[in-house]
């Protein structure tokens, strides 16, 4: 009887789809503090917390440290400026004139994507990456463009990006004031710091900024100040959250407290999609208001999946943010049926009265939640069972009014969650 209720099992799961199970589902506390003004940026792991809280004031400049890419930003977030220069090609560098500068494009990094930044704004299709043209030859980006770029004590420097060697992994750069006084010439060699995204350099001091406390497989989200750029163009300052290459978000607005991401959903790993704007400020009060009916779901490097609720903000007099974290895990059918907890829900559509089969693993119960489409718990029930002993179970539905829901069942550290549908 027992091989013929796994063979039951085995043919059930295949048939319903979006089975997940979600382990450790504690909530933590967490609190970063970026100081007075914003002054400083945090590093966090969704795994192991703060990573590091860095002074983000220190460069001017930042280059992408992949030897595969051309990307260049700005610490605009620490009201860096840069223009490009619209007179001349890199040959007028010797006689570069700024009258009518405030006329003039603000280039900023790209709001959704860490491969445009400020320096690439002006891109067009392969090979220009905006400051430069690559050669298919040498595999070497040449820079054709001059620009100017106002540090954060407000002087004005005229800077020429040369070269990016590619196979060496070399930036060559070139500023000086517009008086022509105080030239350098540099060439920074980024593979000491191929573990980084970035690696910065300050134009007033003249110096390499190291300014990634941890490599970037460390880190998956950043609290900062950076521009953001609004749909019609418009650009200003903000403080929110970024997310590193490869960690994905997804967002869900007006969900309980007790909200979980039940099925697989299309996420988004752009840099911004947490952002800045789940901290509303209100101009009666002035104050901002943070909810906690938003929640983040955010998927590590590592592919683990944790939720994220902003429960505090308080503004530039202290830069504190408060959130609790939970991890959201899930993994697919193959590791479900392995660990020995697997459950089928049938039939589907349901009416009046669901069916369950359920082996609990090493638990010796089955907690049993039906979840409506709002994330709210309609229904739950316990079951006490034998360990490693399938059991064929009822749970009535009559009172559901019909509709999609979500069946969570839970055995000891494991959740499996399944959509049904009540046609009562």
């Amino acid at each position: 009887m027992k091989t013929k209720f796994y063979t039951l099992i085995a043919l059930l799961a295949i048939t319903f789809a979006g089975i997940f199970t979600a382990k450790g589902q504690t909530t933590v506390t967490n609190t970063v503090l970026m100081g007075k003004g914003y002054v400083n940026e945090v590093y966090y792991s969704m795994s192991a917390g703060e990573m590091g809280n860095v002074n983000r004031s220190l460069w001017d400049v930042a280059f992408r440290a992949n030897r595969r890419s051309a990307s260049i930003l700005t610490n605009d977030g620490s009201a860096v400026e840069l223009y490009t220069y619209p007179k001349s090609d890199t040959n007028g560098w010797a006689t570069v004139d700024t009258s009518g500068i405030k006329n003039w494009k603000k280039m900023v990094n790209s709001t959704t994507d860490w491969e445009t930044g400020a320096f690439c704004q002006n891109q067009k299709a392969y090979p220009d990456y905006g400051w430069g043209i690559y050669n298919g030859f040498t595999h070497n980006v040449v820079g054709d463009s001059l620009f100017v770029i106002k540090l954060r004590d407000g002087s004005l420097r005229k800077l020429w990006i040369m070269e990016k060697y590619s196979t060496d992994n070399i930036f060559e750069f070139r500023f000086a004031k517009l008086d022509n006084t105080g030239e350098n010439t540099i060439q920074l060699d980024c593979n000491p710091y191929a573990t980084k995204n970035f690696v910065g350099y300050s134009l007033a001091t003249n110096v390499i900024i190291d300014f990634e406390p941890v490599p970037a497989a460390n880190w998956d989200i950043l609290f900062t100040k950076y521009v953001y750029t609004y749909p019609d163009g418009t650009q200003y300052p903000v403080t929110g959250v970024l997310s590193n290459y490869k960690v994905k978000v997804k967002e869900f607005e007006l969900v309980a407290p007790d909200f979980l991401m039940l099925e697989a959903q299309v996420m988004d790993s752009t840099r911004s999609p947490i952002g800045w704007d789940w901290k509303p400020f209100s101009n009666e009060t002035f104050t901002y208001t943070v909810t906690n009916t938003t929640a983040y779901f955010i998927q590590d490097r590592a592919g683990k999946i944790y939720k994220l609720v902003f429960t505090n903000f308080d503004g530039s007099s202290t830069g504190r943010i408060v959130f609790e974290t939970g991890m959201n895990s899930f993994t697919g059918v193959n590791e479900v049926v392995k660990s020995g907890f697997n459950a089928t829900v049938y039939p589907n559509p349901v009416r009046d009265v669901m069916n369950l089969v359920i082996n609990p693993g090493k638990a010796t119960f089955a907690l049993v939640s039906v979840i409506n489409i709002s994330g709210h718990i309609v229904l739950s029930q316990r079951f006490d069972m034998q360990s490693e002993e399938l059991a064929s179970l009822q749970l009535p539905v009559s009172e559901l009014p019909s509709g999609i829901y979500m069946v969570k069942i839970q055995s000891g550290g494991n959740v499996i969650a399944r959509k049904v549908v009540v046609n009562n």
